[in-house]
């Protein structure tokens, strides 16, 4: 069989010219700046046609001649033709070479490829080069068997202890899995009312905080390590110079705390420090629902939400499902009403959630009904619910609603009316305090109280307004009252409001004392920084989000 080349579907019609030209190349123009760089260009043919062949190598590319090579090539040509870049349609030898070279370096030279000696030697040659780098002198270690086996250690049989991880300082439920004594994994406590067998993303990132290489490992003065002792003794000294004061400029800074045991020993220390003030500051925590609860029962109190009896949510800008005391819990109660498989037939009925939001959350994301809001309309919307279902005091605002917002409130509305008692409206912690006490009059006036939302005390010590509370310390350190500052934890030089000017302040104290886990910006601005333990490695306690008392136990001494 004879193999034919592809013709052109559109030959081009024969004539004389055309048959000269076939059989007789007829040279390029080439323009006199080619002529000057390369003297006595050679022709060459290609394509039926002759031109000038490349530039010597390292010879600058000329546009001129790069353009009499595509339009010879282009001329008596005829179809669909495509090309990369007008070199590749050039084709010339320059453009072939470069092909050649370009992937992967120096291809050109290696010709086709390894044959199996040499690849021998290039094996023989790594594999003696990586020998070499093992003849280095190990440090000796020993190995100290156990006096007395533990009974319950195998190894490749992991240990599971149940304590408590502490987010925002209220307390987790968790299941801290261990291998020959080490934690490796925490995973969710069935048993534990804020968990129930759930673990949120900053609770399963928290082992990586224990082996972290960047915490501090030692008490440190002035940059310079220190014995516990030492720092025992400066403490001693403080407190008898300060108890002549009755503890007048001594501070404490200290994140949102609910531990009965730390509660206790603060309890102690005011006793005999009348005069000490406690400042709470937790950067991630708003003061907008307790000054809300605050306004609508004339007491700051924390509300617990009970998803499980919830047929109708209606959330106003709120992540309660991925952040709060309680998202892991709400989480679980809210996913199993969303669950109609596998459960009994009286317990098929999915909820229908609402939400009202200016940004896209995890919670929103998660409703049936979404509307997304402007910051400045959040308000307005929640005062025309309230309206709409008869609160009092509360009249309808001006303004009239274009139809799809109408629509969505109607059904809104109409489905929590319908729900009463098993409805539940939630408010983010970012809205402001006046929505925060409007969601309050709407749950009263739905008659939910006692059902899907419950009002408790005030989990965490000092329950007052934490930024006015930090602008209080501020306003002492500049003023000098301030003699000693306990920083417990946190990074407060980072995350205090700029315009607070919270650095400042505190290089005017005498004497700064910072317990933290890292090398950060408070520990570069105070006397003393003494390293945190993790909740993995100390004992302790914490309340969960709706009071329950949890325990932690070390499952590894301090690293």
């Amino acid at each position: 069989m004879t193999h034919r080349p592809p013709q052109d579907p559109h030959p081009p019609v024969a004539d004389a010219s055309t048959a000269s030209s076939a059989t007789t190349p007829t040279p390029v123009k080439i323009s006199p700046r080619v002529l000057a760089e390369n003297a006595e260009p050679k022709l060459v043919q290609i394509g039926g046609r002759a031109r000038a062949a490349a530039a010597p190598t390292g010879a600058k590319p000329n546009a001129s001649a790069l353009a009499d090579d595509v339009k010879a090539e282009l001329e008596g040509k005829r179809g669909a033709r495509f090309w990369r870049s007008l070199n590749e349609l050039a084709d010339s030898p320059g453009f072939r070479a470069m092909l050649q070279r370009e992937f992967p370096r120096h291809a050109a030279e290696m010709g086709d490829g390894v044959d199996r000696r040499r690849f021998l030697q290039l094996s023989s040659a790594s594999l003696a080069l990586a020998g070499l780098t093992g003849c280095a002198k190990q440090p000796l270690e020993k190995i100290v068997p156990y006096v007395s086996q533990p009974e319950e250690i195998i190894p490749g049989k992991p240990l599971y202890y149940a304590t408590t991880l502490v987010q925002g300082g209220f307390g987790i439920g968790q299941l801290a899995e261990s291998h020959m004594g080490r934690p490796t994994k925490v995973a969710g406590n069935q048993d534990h009312p804020a968990s129930l067998g759930g673990s949120s993303a900053q609770a399963q990132a928290s082992i990586l905080d224990l082996y972290d290489p960047d915490r501090v490992e030692a008490v440190r003065n002035l940059k310079q390590i220190r014995t516990w002792s030492a720092l025992t003794e400066m403490l001693g000294q403080r407190m008898q110079a300060l108890e002549a004061l009755e503890g007048e400029g001594l501070r404490i800074l200290a994140p949102t705390i609910t531990s009965p045991t730390l509660t206790g020993l603060l309890g102690e220390l005011s006793a005999r420090a009348p005069r000490m003030r406690v400042h709470p500051w937790e950067p991630l925590r708003s003061d907008a629902a307790h000054s809300g609860a605050e306004a609508a029962f004339g007491r700051p109190l924390d509300v617990v939400y009970d998803f499980s009896q919830a047929d109708v949510v209606l959330t106003i800008g709120s992540s309660v499902l991925t952040q709060g005391p309680g998202a892991t819990r709400y989480a679980r109660d809210y996913g199993r009403r969303r669950t109609v498989r596998d459960v009994a037939p009286e317990d098929a009925t999915m909820n229908r959630h609402y939400a009202l939001e200016t940004m896209v959350t995890g919670t929103g994301a998660a409703a049936d009904h979404r509307l997304a809001l402007a910051p400045s309309q959040l308000d307005r919307f929640a005062m025309i619910v309230a309206a709409k279902l008869g609160v009092q005091g509360i009249a309808m605002p001006a303004g009239e609603l274009d139809e799809k917002h109408a629509a969505w409130l109607d059904a809104a509305v109409g489905d929590l009316r319908a729900a009463g008692a098993r409805a539940l409206v939630v408010v983010g912690e970012e809205v402001s305090s006046e929505v925060h006490a409007l969601a309050h009059a709407i749950n009263q006036a739905l008659g939910n109280v006692g059902t899907t939302v419950q009002y408790v005390e005030p989990l965490a010590i000092e329950p007052t307004n934490q930024l006015a509370s930090l602008q209080a310390l501020v306003d002492d350190m500049n003023a000098g009252i301030v003699d000693t500052l306990v920083i417990l934890g946190g990074n407060p030089v980072y995350t205090a409001p700029v315009d607070l000017a919270f650095t400042e302040a505190l290089a005017k104290v005498k004497v700064r004392i910072y317990l933290g886990t890292y090398d950060d910006e408070t520990a570069e601005h105070c006397h003393w920084h003494v390293p945190e333990s993790h909740d993995l490695e100390s004992w302790g306690d914490a309340r969960a989000y709706d009071g329950t008392i949890s325990l932690m136990q070390p499952l590894i001494d301090p690293l």
